[in-house]
């Protein structure tokens, strides 16, 4: 689904047909282990639930360019053994399907630089290709460009039918600063994101996101409208808390 000219919907990722650029973000890769140490223990699945949805995405897309759009790994404070393991190989994974990989860092991605260096691969504060500047999205940058993307947020809603209820991964498409602004969802499957219809938003971006359009990732992309529309049917069946 085309969100914006030139800007494709592909799974969790976006795609830039003119550039040949693909785009995803938020892979946190290591949370397991920190969940680990805080005496939560779940199954080390999440490397191979990502490795699968981007070999769908590149089933679909033949990228020159992966962007990934901040938070690579999820460790603040130093680089844990499993963060080693699953960036190099998501890393080794990816080359193999582009001619040129970029790391846009993240707030989680202070002690990223050693990891990245081992296959020589540039981290930035930011980048730009197809006059679309691609940011993380934890910080306010200016910018030129009509056009911004951003993750930080990994943006999501919570639907409902009888007493059965799931979060949905959502791309959300607004304006902030008279500017485009496009915002993802997290690539991670562990992490179900932010309820946007009810949960405080994190990005200094997204003061006010009543205008946004929500376009909810299932099996295929769902066009739901305005937040300022489904805040108002969130009381309704198809919403929940």
């Amino acid at each position: 689904m085309e969100i914006l000219p030139g800007i494709e919907i592909v799974g969790l990722s976006l795609w830039l047909e003119k550039s040949k650029t693909l785009i995803f973000s938020d892979l946190h890769l290591g949370y397991e282990e920190t969940l680990r140490e805080k005496g939560m223990f779940i199954p080390k699945t999440q490397l191979n639930d990502v490795l699968e949805k981007l070999s769908k995405i590149l089933g679909r897309v033949n990228p020159k360019t992966i962007v990934i759009n901040g938070d690579l790994k999820h460790e603040f404070g130093k680089i844990l053994p499993q963060e080693w393991k699953d960036v190099l190989k998501l890393v080794d994974f990816l080359l193999k399907h582009c001619e040129e990989l970029i790391i846009v860092k993240g707030n989680h991605d202070l002690f990223l630089g050693p990891i990245a260096g081992k296959r020589g691969i540039k981290i930035v504060e930011d980048y730009f290709v197809d006059g679309i500047f691609i940011c993380h999205g934890h910080k306010i940058k200016q910018t030129s460009a009509k056009t911004i993307v951003i993750g930080h947020e990994h943006p999501a809603i919570v639907l409902k039918e009888a007493t059965k209820s799931e979060k949905f991964k959502c791309f959300l498409v607004g304006k902030w600063n008279r500017k485009n602004l496009v915002v993802m969802p997290s690539v991670n499957p562990i992490l179900e994101g932010t309820n946007i219809l009810k949960e405080e938003l994190l990005s200094p971006y997204l003061e006010d996101i009543a205008k946004f359009k929500v376009h909810i990732i299932g099996e295929e992309v769902y066009d739901f409208g305005k937040v300022k529309k489904l805040k108002k049917l969130y009381s309704n069946s198809v919403f929940t808390d």
